[in-house]
């Protein structure tokens, strides 16, 4: 092995306020510390992924796919522990080909849908059953197997972990060892190595990444109070050790020197780790139409049908037919006939249960969703141009917008799950603005609250206003951050 190292154990800021490091800052680390490869594995979630893989391809450092997951002790459904610190435990799940990344997205999946209790949690009855392509070392001390251990409970860490070997196998499996100078972990370690000797299972060393350097400690602790609603001057406040942060290769391998093989294992599993994400193809579900039609043909003529309908005497004017000639043109060249043909399905089937459905926004300017039943807008009486919707020139991929009443909406979307297979739901991520930061930062500082608002008016708003940008627009602000202490670390904070 080479005197590299690849770190399997790594937080992003998708671990929401609690890890502090932006993507490409990781990525660039990996590269400039000559490190081929990085893992990601944030808490609970994957909604980081597709962003970290692009990240990492485009800055030459090959990506792998992971989570720290929660496991409950019992099951999924278990919801009698008392507090969370009883109901879920740590578990780093890798993804090692297109296999082991589909179970990966099943396993979070599923652990919001059904295992939801204080974290989004799995069972050994889920990982068992979607555990091929996957990987699973067992964590920091916040494992079930080391938290076992640090209670006096060896026979139970044995049979945890004798399950996860029962369900990865020997190559799959690894007992994970950390070193950040903690009491608790220097006690479990000793522990965990003996563990792996029984089991016969290898090492592998990780550093359980927060934040990026060992400067930015201080800055982590801010974060984490925020999240627990403490303050800097709070002895109750929840702290990280200073070790967390992204070491070299050498400083890995300095920190792991008695830990036989645990810093070469990074190596053989980043090898082992190769998940090929395609984003040249587009995964539309297919509209299975009558007669062996095309969706095309079938589109058409519900269009024409439906257009007809549209007219007392069943005869359309010419412009209608011109436009909506061009329309279906359209949506054919962009291989989106059967999508218009699903959302017409799955709305006729809202309507025709009493459930509320409208579209709004571009898709209500398409003379198709008029001819279709989508909308009931006339977008040429109107002046609505389909062109707000797509055209053949627009590269991205068009969309409608459905309002659907609250209380059959999720009526409908098992529908369209059971009829036409996976439905994949949106996520809106909120960041904070200059502003909001500053006051977040300096309430945990314990600033008052006369300051703050001072502060605060001297930054400009707007959504693409920074901190960075504040200090070079408002002299009044520079002044305060060169002289004033406090201020010089709450925008550095803030940063």
């Amino acid at each position: 092995m080479s005197d590299s190292f690849c770190h399997l154990h790594v937080h992003s800021h998708y671990s929401l306020l609690d890890g502090a490091n932006r993507l490409g800052d990781l990525v660039a680390a990996a590269k400039g510390f000559g490190m081929e490869s990085l893992a990601l594995t944030d808490h609970g979630n994957l909604f980081g992924a597709v962003d970290f893989y692009k990240t990492a391809r485009a800055g030459g450092v090959k990506p792998i796919l992971g989570m720290e997951a929660y496991i409950s002790p019992t099951t999924r459904t278990d919801k009698s522990m008392n507090g969370i610190r009883e109901a879920s435990y740590h578990l780093v799940l890798l993804a090692m080909n297109a296999t082991g990344w589909r179970n990966l997205k099943t396993l979070s999946s599923r652990a919001y849908l059904e295992g939801f209790y204080y974290k989004p949690r799995i069972d050994i009855e889920l990982l068992s059953e979607f555990s091929e392509g996957l990987l699973c070392t067992t964590a920091c001390i916040g494992g079930l197997v080391p938290q076992h251990l640090l209670s006096g409970r060896a026979d139970e860490a044995k049979k945890v972990a004798s399950q996860y070997l029962d369900i990865f196998g020997p190559e799959r499996f690894y007992i994970e060892v950390q070193n950040h100078s903690v009491a608790d972990q220097a006690r479990a370690n000793p522990m965990l190595v003996a563990l792996a000797g029984q089991l016969g299972v290898g090492l592998v060393g990780t550093n359980d990444v927060h934040f990026l350097k060992q400067t930015s400690t201080k800055a982590h602790n801010v974060l984490t109070c925020i999240s627990m609603g403490k303050t800097l001057a709070d002895d109750n406040k929840m702290t990280y050790p200073p070790e967390i942060y992204f070491k070299s290769s050498a400083e890995m391998r300095h920190a792991l020197k008695a830990f036989d093989g645990a810093a070469d294992n990074t190596l053989k599993i980043a090898e082992m780790c190769n998940v090929e994400l395609d984003f040249t193809q587009k995964y539309l579900p297919h509209f299975q139409t009558p007669n062996n039609e095309t969706p095309e043909d079938h589109l058409k003529v519900l269009a024409h049908k439906g257009l007809a309908e549209r007219f007392p005497d069943g005869v359309p004017r010419e412009e209608y037919n011109e436009r909506l000639a061009w329309e279906l043109k359209v949506i054919k060249d962009k291989g989106y006939s059967s999508y218009f043909l699903i959302v017409n399905d799955f709305v006729q089937y809202a309507r025709s249960n009493n459930i509320p459905s409208a579209p709004r926004g571009s898709g209500v300017a398409t003379l198709l969703g008029f001819c279709l039943g989508i909308a009931d807008v006339d977008p040429l009486m109107y002046g609505l141009l389909f062109e707000r919707f797509t055209d053949p020139q627009r590269e991205e991929d068009p969309d409608i917008d459905i309002d659907i009443c609250q209380e059959g909406r999720g009526k409908i979307i098992q529908y369209v799950r059971e009829k036409y297979g996976h439905v994949a739901q949106i996520i809106t991520y909120g960041t904070l603005k200059a502003r909001a930061v500053v006051r977040d930062v300096a309430r945990v500082m314990d600033i008052p609250l006369i300051e703050v608002d001072a502060i605060t008016k001297l930054i400009p708003g707007g959504p693409k206003s920074t901190l960075d940008k504040a200090l070079k627009a408002e002299p009044e602000l520079k002044k305060l951050y060169q002289n004033d202490p406090r201020i010089t670390q709450l925008i550095d904070y803030g940063k």
